[in-house]
This record gives C-alpha cells, structure tokens and sequence, in this order.
C-alpha cells in the first residue's frame, strides 16, 4: 500500500508545522553562529516517492553539495541537506560573509564552514522533529560530500540497507537582506518510522 494513500490534508498540516518550526529554530541558531540577523521564509514541505527526489534537485546527474546524516534514535532514518555548488557558494560568500578562494572546488576551510552550517540547521529541523513528536531522535557526525546526486543519495541508502521508499521534502530558503539561497532536506525515514511518527501525535496513520 503506498504512503500518500495514508495522507489527508490534517496529516500534511502537522509536517508542515514541523517544518515551520525548524525553520524558525534553524534561522536562530544560524544567526547566533555567524553574529547576523538570517530569517527563513516559510519552507514549502512536500512528500516524495523516492523515484521523485533526484528529479527534484535536477537530475541524478546533476552536481551537488550534500552534508548527509543518520538519523538515530525512535525514528531513525537518513536525512540529507542538498545545496548546488551556486548556492553552496552564495550560502558562504553572502550569508556566512566568507571569502571564497574561487575555482570549482571549495577549499578545506570553505567545506568545513559549510559542513558545520548544514549540521547546525540540520539538527535544527532535527530537534523541531523529536520536541514535537516526544521521540528521541538524535543525528550522527555528519558526512559532506560533493558528487552527482544520484551517486549521492544512492550512497547514502545502500550504506544502511533498506530504507523507506518516501521522503519528507523541506524546501529551504534563507533571506539576509535581499540575498536568497535555496537548499533542500531530505529526511528519508526507514519503513517502521512515519507510523512512530503519527502515533505519537495522536494521528492514525492508515485510515480506516
């Protein structure tokens, strides 16, 4: 039986708060790191078949950054932060007020700063998650890595066996002015998870 059969209207409200939420959290958290005001807009959250998510960044054969982490805890699953190499660069240069060395490849310092940016708004969304749903949900060190993204994702979940065949889309943009860049989570739980899920906010996963 798919997913999206087992989705009403109230059932994508409650992602889509939870999405609201870690934006919110992950705007403050951002700006507290680099000393400078960074909002969110309101991040457009969607359910994907897994078929859909490479499409939906541009293709498995198109070149991203991709910070990747897994998802411990009651809910585990993969959780993937997907930005191009345009707005990896614009997210450092604009946001984070880094100066890039230029050529088509980040330094070391640049990943790293990027590594740690991912991992702050990540675990951003992260908490919003587990405080709304009272699971424990915890992320591991995460992996930055830059490559096609379907190597990427395929990677990803060959790594930890078999995963669940939907995603939980969080289309992020972030505003410091008139600046806006645009990134992508992915939060990938495995099968037994999206059920722990809703039945933890009191929300019957399959209808009746």
């Amino acid at each position: 039986m798919e997913l999206f059969k087992h989705f009403k209207d109230f059932k994508m409200d409650v992602l889509k708060e939870i999405g609201n939420i870690g934006a919110g959290n992950a705007a403050t958290a951002l700006s507290q790191l680099l000393n400078k005001p960074i909002d969110m807009a309101v991040p457009k959250v969607q359910l994907l078949s897994f078929e859909e998510i490479t499409e939906k960044v541009g293709g498995a054969e198109k070149l991203v950054y991709a910070i990747f982490l897994r998802v411990e805890g009651e809910a585990p699953g993969n959780l993937f932060f997907i930005l191009s190499p345009e707005a990896a660069t614009s997210l450092l240069s604009r946001i984070a007020g880094i100066e890039i060395s230029g050529g088509d490849e980040l330094s070391e310092m640049e990943l790293s700063a990027l590594n740690e940016i991912g991992n702050i708004l990540a675990g951003s969304y992260l908490s919003s998650l587990a405080d709304f749903t009272s699971l424990s949900m915890y992320p591991t060190v995460p992996a930055l890595a830059m490559d096609m993204a379907g190597a990427i994702l395929g990677y990803g979940l060959l790594q930890f066996g078999q995963m669940g065949d939907n995603a939980l889309l969080i289309d992020t943009t972030f505003l410091e002015g008139n600046n806006e860049i645009e990134g992508q989570f992915f939060l990938i739980p495995d099968p037994e998870s999206f059920p722990k899920i809703f039945k933890s906010l009191g929300v019957p996963f399959e209808d009746d």
